[in-house]
């Protein structure tokens, strides 16, 4: 009975005290949830600090309105309606400043997130009296100054963001300690100086840390956060020193170590349980760790852009979880002919600028991720693998190597390429025409090899071109029209090859051409007046060809060196250094008409005396024979005054008046002349056009040299020409009804 009794009134004190922590729990509760508490003081203090804000920001924050913050206001979370629990307004992109917001009244706050606005001004240090806060993201906003050290008083914060904003001063040494501690801490990207507190030591929960992108210095501590937690760390881009510690090693869960653009001095040996290694941008030295990938996990290998030197690791070959490799920018040396696998995962591979030597492997080709792959700078020989053409690569560098033999064929089969270069090499043959088929090919560089052959009009067909170097090889023929269909050309580099013809006219259509030179070749002709159009034009060379004629009178003619255009046949125009074409010209007829004014008379003298002597001698000879009459030659009767002679024929036909034309030629028009003697004569008028005097003056000696030269029966004799300075004509024997043509 009283051992009932017992069990009874300890039951009854069971429920009793039982009843006693709810009703301390509600009443607990009900102090969170105290309308005074979660909307009267909050939304007053919200509201005033959206009237700070700049007009845009108010329109985006047109609910903030009422009494009642909890009442569909956008950006606010509250806990049953009563008591607001987060702000976030990430990318709303506020503008304004924190100055005027009451961080007393967010006592039941846990997240507040601000990220990616503009907001300004310093980070106040009343945030640090939001004492429930565990979630705080300011980043990717405009704010500067110091970090507040009064967010060392958030002893709940887990989660803190303030990357990317002007922040100064060094990191406050107290941040983050609180019971629970920082599992996520992201400073970067602003301008933090001094070293990393010890007391990110004590963080036993961190996972990641990011303090790249600042003007860190000292040394790397030995031990930030734990080896049980870690897994991303990330140092790059400060100015932090000496080496980097041993106990890294003993991450066992660290996926990604950065620690670019740093001054550590040498690598440690860490272990290989690392999945993520980036070393780049720095200046760091010595080996390799040549067991870096014993165990297979490494995923990301970057030591570009370092000192590091001796052998290429052996164990790379290992990495079959590998998807990313830079070791370019070193000095690496050996032999990579078989350093390396196949590898599914493998995206991109550079090991430019380094002395490695060996042959491209055809592994490359079986990595199926694989899209670019890039080997320049370095002692490479042989043959390009013709396997190649079979993978899905869209870049291939493997310029400045000592690769021989021919381009192969098979790397028109690569549709997606988007750069190949491949110059400054030792390859041959000629330039595979499967490169039209290349659609999306930007840039292709072949310059610097043994190259044979014509350019291939196929190429035309990248209309995605903007880049064609194939200068220095020994291409032959002309320019292909083809390539002036490549509208998106900002580079076209044909230099030193033995490129003939002229240029076409289409040059024209390369309205985004910035860079041209065709220096170093065998074209001739002139230059196309459709270069007026090539405005987006900043360099030129023309130079060493044989081209003639006047030079466009265009901005990047005028503004390039003398150098750019000179060695060329004759070019003329208003540039330094060329002759005026119109002066040119006029200096060129002046000189002509002077020739023609002081020798053609004198020459017209002579010959019209010599033919005057001839026939003077015939009908001497004539007149010892007996005959019925006598044909006497009007030059003989003139005295073989050549001036008597031009100005007789001249009144003869009237000054050439069309009524005594008798006949047309293809250079000529042929006049009837009845002489003061009775005698008939027919004279030949050869036309005298400005443009076409040269041409003129041809058909004139020719027509003399056949006449003087041929005897025969049916050949009419001439009797005489003159070449004045205002008509050419011949003198011929007049044969009535008949024409020169026909007798």
């Amino acid at each position: 009975m009283k051992s009932s009794l017992l069990v009874s009134s300890f039951k009854t004190i069971v429920v009793f005290l039982n009843l006693m922590l709810l009703l301390a729990s509600a009443a607990t509760d009900n102090v969170k949830q105290l309308p005074g508490i979660g909307n009267t003081i909050v939304a007053p203090a919200l509201q005033n600090w959206k009237a700070t804000l700049d007009d845009q920001s108010r329109k985006l924050l047109s609910s903030w309105v009422g009494p009642d913050a909890c009442n569909n206001w956008v950006g606010i979370g509250c806990n049953n309606k009563t008591a607001i629990v987060s702000i976030n307004l990430d990318g709303f992109q506020l503008r304004g400043t924190l100055d005027h917001l009451n961080f007393s009244s967010l006592t039941t706050l846990k997240s507040f997130n601000l990220s990616t606005n503009q907001l300004t001004g310093q980070i106040p240090l009343e945030l640090g009296k939001v004492t429930w806060l565990e979630s705080l993201d300011l980043s990717f906003n405009e704010f500067n100054g110091l970090i507040p050290s009064t967010l060392g008083n958030l002893t709940r914060l887990y989660y803190l963001n303030l990357h990317e904003n002007t922040l100064s001063g060094p990191v406050p040494f107290g941040l983050g300690e609180g019971p629970t501690g920082l599992i996520e801490l992201r400073l970067s990207g602003n301008h933090l100086t001094g070293s990393i507190p010890t007391s990110f030591q004590n963080f036993t929960r961190l996972e990641r840390l990011h303090l790249h992108k600042n003007e860190l210095t000292g040394s790397i501590l030995p031990n930030l956060g734990t080896p049980e937690t870690l897994v991303d760390l990330r140092l790059y881009y400060n100015r932090l020193t000496g080496s980097i510690p041993i106990s890294l090693g003993n991450y066992s869960k660290l996926e990604s170590l950065y620690l670019h653009q740093n001054q550590l001095s040498e690598l440690n040996n860490l272990t290989e349980k690392l999945e993520t290694l980036s070393l780049g941008s720095n200046k760091l030295s010595g080996r390799l760790p040549a067991h870096v990938c014993d165990r297979g996990s490494l995923r990301i290998f970057l030591a570009n852009n370092n000192s590091f030197s001796g052998a290429f690791p052996s164990t790379i070959r290992n990495c079959s979880r590998l998807s990313r490799l830079r070791l370019d920018d070193n000095m690496l040396t050996g032999n990579i002919s078989d350093a390396f696998g196949v590898y599914n995962d493998l995206v991109y591979v550079d090991l430019s600028h380094n002395d490695l030597y060996g042959h491209v492997s055809n592994n490359w080709a079986r990595c199926r991720s694989l899209i670019a792959i890039k080997m320049s700078n370095n002692n490479l020989s042989g043959a390009i693998p013709d396997n190649l053409g079979d993978s899905w690569l869209q870049e291939i560098d493997l310029s400045s190597n000592r690769l021989t033999g021919e381009i192969p064929t098979s790397l028109g089969r690569l549709t997606s390429l988007i750069y190949l270069f491949l110059d400054n090499n030792r390859l041959r043959g000629s330039i595979p025409r499967e490169f039209g088929k290349l659609l999306n090919l930007g840039s292709l560089n072949l310059a610097k090899n043994g190259l044979t052959g014509a350019i291939p009009s196929e190429i035309g067909g990248c209309l995605r071109l903007r880049i064609l170097n194939l200068s220095v090889n020994y291409l032959r023929d002309m320019i292909p029209t083809e390539l002036m269909r490549l509208t998106e050309l900002e580079v076209l580099d044909l230099a030193d090859n033995g490129l003939i013809g002229g240029l076409p006219r289409q040059f024209g259509e390369l309205k985004r051409l910035e860079t041209l030179n065709i220096s170093h070749n065998n074209l001739t002709g002139s230059i196309p007046s459709t270069f007026i159009d090539l405005s987006s034009l900043i360099t030129i060379d023309i130079s060493y060809n044989q081209l003639e004629g006047r030079v466009p009178d265009i901005r990047i003619f005028q503004q390039a060196p003398f150098k750019a255009i000179d060695n060329n046949k004759g070019l003329c125009g208003n540039i330094t250094g060329l002759s005026d074409c119109i002066l040119k010209r006029k200096h060129h007829k002046n000189i002509q008409a002077l020739l023609i004014l002081i020798i053609v008379p004198t020459l017209c003298f002579l010959l019209v005396a010599i033919a005057g002597i001839l026939f003077f001698r015939l009908s001497k000879e004539k007149r010892n024979e007996p005959q019925e009459s006598v044909n006497r030659s009007p030059f003989a009767i003139w005295s073989y005054d050549g001036k008597m002679v031009y100005e007789t024929i001249i009144e003869a036909v009237e000054n050439f008046n069309s009524k005594h034309i008798i006949g047309f030629g293809g250079s000529g028009i042929v006049y009837r002349a009845e002489l003061p003697t009775g005698e008939l004569v027919a004279v030949k008028k050869f036309n005298i056009q400005e443009e076409d005097e040269l041409l003129d003056v041809k058909s004139f000696k020719n027509e003399i040299h056949a006449l003087t030269e041929t005897r025969h029966l049916n050949i009419v004799k001439l009797y005489g020409f003159c070449s004045h300075p205002r008509h050419m004509f011949l003198v011929y024997e007049f044969i009535d009804g008949g024409s020169l043509r026909t007798n």
